[in-house]
C-alpha cells in the first residue's frame, strides 16, 4: 500500500466526512479532509500527486462541477465519485467524461481503499511518464540519430513514413547501435506521442517477473501479489510498446505475446478478464530473427508477426564518416553536462575516432567523448597516458601492483581536479560513493590533502 498518496477527501456531511477520513488514515492514506469543493480546489494544480474522492450532492459547488474544474486543471488527475442510489446515472456520465470511478452508498470500507490505491497507482504512472516525456523534449529533436551517411539519410526518411502509422515494426543491430533511440522517435513522430511510450528488456528480467510485468497482476494472483499491478501492454496502450532483446523471451512468454498481437487484448494473471488495448509495438532483435541458425529458441510464428516492417540499423564501423559528427555532438553534450569546456582534437584523436573499429557502436563512442571532455582519455599515438603515481614517476611491481598504482593515479587526478569535492569526483569516475570511500582507504588517499581539509 502507498502509505504517502494524498487523498483529498470532500463531503458537506461532516459526521461522514470524518469516519470516511479515519478509514483512509487507517488505511495508510495522507488525508485531507474539506467540507466543500471551494475548500478542496486551492489545493488541486497540474502536480498534484494524489487522488480526489467527493461527495456528489452538495450546495453550491456539486461533485460533478468539482470533478469539471478538476479537469480543467489536469484531465489525468483520478476524481473518485460517491454517489447515492439516485445518482449512478450522473456518475456513470461522469465515468464516461474522464472521471476514474464511483463507489456507490453504502460501501464497504475496503471498495474505497482499494479504489484509491488503483487511482493513486495510475497518478504515478502519468506523473511518471510526464517526467519521462519532458526530459526527452529537452533535448528536442537533436537526439543522436546522426548522421550524413547515404545509410542515415534512407533511415531517417523511412521513419518519418512509418512513424504516424499503427504498424508494429521489428529493428535489428549489434549492442549500441541505437534501438531504443529509433524506437523512441517512431514514438515521438507519430499521432501516439501524447501517449505513454513503454520500453522493457526482455533479456533484464526472469521469466516469472517478465510475465507479470508485461501483462499485470490482480491482488493476491500469486504468492507475494499484495497489491494490484497495472502490466506494460496496458500501460502503454494508446502510445508505444518497445521490447528490446527480444530474441531473450521465455518460450511460454512468446506465446501469450502473439496471443497479444493477434487479438489485440490482455488478460493479466489472477483474474478472467480480457482488457482490449491501443497497441503499437516496437520490438528489437541482437540477432537476425530472419536467419533459423540465429533466431535458435524465438517462436517462428511471432517472428512473422512481428515482421510487417523491419529496419536494420548500420554498426559504427560500416558508417565511418558519421564518427566525428557523432562524437563532436556528444562531446557538445558532455561539456555542457559536466560543465567543462570541450577540448581540442588531437591528432592522436582523430587518428583513434578514424582507425577504431568501435565493437560498442554508439554507445562506446558516448562514453569516450565524456571521458575526453573529462580529461580522463587523453589518447597518445599508441597507448593511453596513464597518471603519475603519487611517489614515483614510474611503475614497478607485479601486475596487481602496477593497476593498483594506475588507479590511484586516477582517483589522485580527478580529485585534483574537481579542489576534493566528492560528488563531483564520484561523477568524473563514474562510481558510487562506498566504493570512491573503500578506494580512499586501500590506497591511503586524504580527500583534505586536495580540499584544504582534514577528513
Amino acid at each position: 500500500m502507498n502509505t504517502s498518496l494524498p487523498v483529498i477527501l470532500i463531503d458537506d456531511d461532516r459526521d461522514l466526512l470524518r469516519a470516511t477520513a479515519q478509514t483512509l488514515d487507517l488505511a495508510g492514506f495522507a488525508v485531507t479532509a474539506c467540507a466543500s469543493a471551494a475548500e478542496a480546489l486551492p489545493l488541486v494544480d497540474i502536480s498534484f500527486p494524489g487522488v480526489i474522492v467527493s461527495d456528489i450532492r452538495m450546495p453550491r459547488i456539486d461533485g460533478l462541477e468539482l470533478f469539471d474544474r478538476v479537469r480543467a486543471i489536469d484531465p489525468d488527475i483520478p476524481v473518485i465519485l460517491v454517489t447515492g442510489h439516485g445518482d449512478i446515472q450522473m456518475a456513470v456520465k461522469a465515468i464516461q467524461a474522464g472521471a476514474y470511478d464511483f463507489i456507490a452508498k453504502p460501501f464497504a470500507a475496503d471498495r474505497l481503499v482499494q479504489c484509491v490505491h488503483r487511482a493513486g497507482e495510475k497518478r504515478a504512472l502519468v506523473l511518471e511518464n510526464r517526467r519521462l516525456r519532458e526530459s526527452a523534449e529537452e533535448d528536442g529533436d537533436n537526439l543522436p540519430l546522426i548522421g550524413q551517411t547515404p545509410v542515415m539519410e534512407r533511415l531517417r526518411a523511412t521513419l518519418r513514413q512509418i512513424a504516424d502509422t499503427d504498424v508494429d515494426v521489428l529493428l535489428t543491430g549489434e549492442t549500441g547501435t541505437g534501438k531504443e533511440v529509433v524506437a523512441s522517435l517512431l514514438h515521438r513522430w507519430s499521432r501516439r506521442a501524447p501517449r505513454n511510450f513503454v520500453a522493457l528488456n526482455c533479456g533484464a528480467l526472469p521469466e516469472q517477473i517478465m510475465e507479470s510485468e508485461l501483462f499485470g497482476h490482480e491482488q493476491g494472483a500469486f504468492t507475494g501479489a499484495q497489491k494490484r499491478r497495472v502490466g506494460r501492454i496496458e500501460h502503454s496502450s494508446g502510445g508505444t510498446l518497445f521490447l528490446d532483446e527480444i530474441e531473450s523471451m521465455a518460450p511460454a512468454t512468446q506465446v501469450q505475446m502473439l496471443r497479444v498481437l493477434e487479438m489485440r487484448e490482455v488478460t493479466p494473471l489472477g483474474t478472467n478478464e480480457v482488457r482490449p488495448v491501443d497497441l503499437r509495438v516496437v520490438a528489437a532483435a541482437k540477432v537476425d530473427l530472419g536467419d533459423p541458425s540465429q533466431r535458435r529458441g524465438f517462436r517462428e510464428d511471432l517472428y512473422y508477426r512481428l515482421n510487417v516492417v523491419t529496419l536494420s540499423l548500420p554498426p559504427l564501423r560500416e558508417r565511418r564518416n558519421d564518427v566525428p559528427l557523432l562524437f563532436r555532438h556528444f562531446a557538445q553534450r558532455a561539456g555542457k553536462r559536466f560543465g567543462r569546456p570541450v577540448p581540442d582534437l588531437t591528432p592522436a584523436v582523430n587518428r583513434h575516432l578514424a582507425g577504431h573499429d568501435w565493437p560498442g557502436n554508439v554507445r562506446e563512442l558516448t562514453h569516450f567523448a565524456e571521458r575526453f571532455v573529462l580529461g580522463l582519455e587523453p589518447v597518445e599515438d599508441e597507448a593511453v597516458a596513464v597518471p603519475a603515481s603519487k611517489d614515483a614517476t614510474t611503475v614497478t611491481g607485479s601486475l596487481p601492483e602496477r593497476l593498483a598504482e594506475v588507479e590511484a593515479g586516477f582517483i589522485r587526478q580527478a580529485l585534483k581536479e574537481t579542489g576534493g569535492d566528492v560528488r563531483r569526483t564520484m561523477e568524473l569516475l563514474g562510481i558510487p560513493r562506498k566504493t570512491f570511500y573503500d578506494k580512499l582507504q586501500r590506497h591511503g588517499i586524504v580527500r583534505g590533502q586536495f580540499s584544504g581539509r582534514d577528513d
